[in-house]
């Protein structure tokens, strides 16, 4: 299979299993235990029809939103993801400049291969950082300053990974966290030169977020420690009060799936919210996001941007989370496939299949600007 014969994301997904080694692949592709939430987070859009209004004269389809101050051309946003190098050499810099082209915001993760510098100074479009706690105080405070020294738009927390899910898959290949190969994950890279020939031609793999901060002296390994030794569990309310009043600007959490946790977002000063189970891969059996949203919207959507994340694989998927609320919608796996088959060019192709569709869907939809989804569109089965 060839980039031009990717249609829709099934396409992608399969280009990336012929081009990655085993593990890796299985290290985007999985989730925990028994990935019952990952499936149920696509499955969820299933049980919602929409109902389409015609001779509305749609002639010009507006796909603009604006969230968290972020003036966006399409509803969809790049979330962001860690270890982006692994997957292709490209990395976050591919995505960048995907996004840059088709207008919408990108997210870097503390686990980021491309310092947030280097991307904030080479893409002229919003970006968004994630961030995750750590047991000292001081690093939290000295990397939301690198951040905002950075002029990063958005500070994204990650409130659903105080500690890692069960994600059985990586544990099979020994891609787990800290990386120790089986026998059998070291057979699937063998299998895939190609793939190592491109990471060994490029720059050295490293997590420029980090290095100050961690000793990656012990490569792989340096990342096992970050999460067992550095992260904070213990972390509360009021630690992320602190961090709010720090950072004095757009500040998200991101892994919100119920109310009450959403009005304690607003109550501390939050701007935004992800609802998100993290892709399925931290709780499996978790509640879908899509199918908490509505609950969330009506608990806090007058007061904060609510956003949403997981199993968006279609536009017609993101139309039903904007008709239920969501101001725009969080995609992973979505670009994840097509940056590992082709690095800038998958995410470019799959963005412009996403804005096609988006435009495709909202004139049979009878809609010209986002602000015209509403319930009214909806049917629950």
């Amino acid at each position: 299979m060839q980039l031009r014969n990717c249609h829709n994301f099934h396409d992608f997904r399969q280009l990336a299993k012929q081009r990655l080694p085993g593990p890796i692949f299985n290290y985007i592709d999985g989730a925990a235990d028994d990935e019952l939430t990952h499936h149920r987070n696509t499955k969820s859009f299933e049980s919602c029809d929409l109902v389409p209004r015609v001779l509305s004269g749609v002639g010009n389809v507006d796909l603009s939103v604006t969230v968290m101050g972020q003036k966006l051309a399409l509803p969809v946003y790049c979330s962001p993801t860690a270890l982006q190098r692994l997957f292709h050499h490209q990395g976050e810099r591919a995505v960048a400049a995907a996004a840059a082209k088709f207008g919408t915001m990108f997210g870097v993760s503390s686990l980021g291969t491309v310092s947030i510098e280097e991307l904030r100074a080479a893409y002229p479009t919003p970006q968004v950082y994630q961030f995750y706690f750590h047991k000292d105080r001081g690093l939290n405070r000295a990397m939301l300053q690198r951040a905002k020294d950075a002029k990063v738009n958005i500070m994204m927390l990650t409130v659903d990974s105080i500690t890692g899910g069960n994600r059985e898959r990586d544990l099979r290949t020994g891609f787990a966290i800290p990386f120790k190969l089986t026998i059998a994950g070291m057979l699937q890279f063998a299998l895939k030169p190609a793939w190592a020939v491109n990471y060994l031609m490029h720059e050295q793999f490293k997590l420029p977020q980090l290095e100050e901060h961690v000793d990656m002296s012990g490569g792989a390994l340096s990342i096992g420690r970050y999460f067992t030794d550095m992260l904070d569990p213990s972390m509360n309310w009021d630690d992320v009060a602190q961090m709010v009043r720090q950072w004095d600007g757009q500040f998200c959490l991101k892994g919100i799936m119920s109310p009450g946790d959403a009005k304690r977002a607003v109550e501390i000063g939050c701007t935004g919210i992800v609802v998100s189970n993290h892709g399925g891969r931290q709780l499996d059996g978790s509640r879908a996001s899509f199918d908490q949203l509505a609950e969330i919207v009506d608990a806090v959507g007058d007061r904060i941007d609510v956003l949403m994340d997981g199993g968006i694989q279609r536009g017609s998927h993101v139309l039903k989370a904007l008709s239920v609320g969501a101001k725009a919608v969080g995609v992973g796996r979505y670009y994840l496939y097509p940056l590992a088959a082709a690095g800038q060019a998958g995410v470019e192709r799959a963005l412009s299949l996403m804005r096609t569709a988006l435009e495709r869907d909202m004139r049979l939809m009878g809609c010209t600007g986002i602000s015209q989804l509403t319930r009214d569109n909806l049917r629950f089965r």
